[in-house]
């Protein structure tokens, strides 16, 4: 049975309270982008980039990136990757990138998705805003922004519910098969 770990409000909380922090981090908006990991990412960079803007009254560029194909387990998954668009319609060669995605487990969609922007250009920094970060890092990627940190066991998993998703906006934990 799945538990709730955060509601709508819980949500936007989190996400205003990270809009806050990118723009402090970073001295205003001069020079930003922001870029979501598809799926879930797109739609939260989105809703980041409404916040900055009813926060600093200037808009900030969104992209969204598909890395499908750039993951280091297409070998040895089963079916064939789901291909997504990747919009990133402005440069991102010397500027600060933020990447947003959903949850923040392995590092290893994080680590795809800086492989894909570096095909695109070379931007000044990219940081990193997640809304769930879960732990269990396999490779060396920490995030600057999260929305809540959430111990998990490897038998669980967090899924982050969107309404641009046709669902109501919570984030839910449940126990799963273990993994073999």
């Amino acid at each position: 049975m799945p538990k709730e770990l955060f509601n709508k409000k819980d949500i936007d909380r989190a996400l205003t309270r990270m809009a806050h922090e990118i723009i402090e981090k970073n001295k205003g908006i001069d020079r930003l982008c922001l870029v979501g990991i598809q799926r879930g990412g797109v739609h939260l960079a989105r809703r980041l980039s409404s916040k900055i803007k009813e926060i600093e009254k200037k808009e900030i560029p969104v992209g969204s990136l598909d890395i499908a194909l750039y993951r280091d387990d297409l070998s040895i998954r089963k079916g064939q990757a789901v291909l997504r668009k990747t919009d990133v319609p402005f440069e991102i060669t010397d500027f600060k990138i933020i990447l947003v995605d959903d949850v923040l487990f392995t590092g290893r969609s994080i680590r795809a998705a800086m492989d894909a922007l570096m095909d695109l250009g070379r931007p000044a920094t990219i940081q990193l805003a997640v809304l769930i970060d879960r732990g269990h890092r396999e490779l060396p990627i920490k995030a600057d922004y999260v929305g809540k940190n959430i111990p998990t066991s490897l038998s669980e998993n967090v899924e982050v519910q969107l309404e641009e998703e046709g669902l109501e906006d919570r984030i839910i934990i449940e126990k799963v098969g273990m993994k073999e």
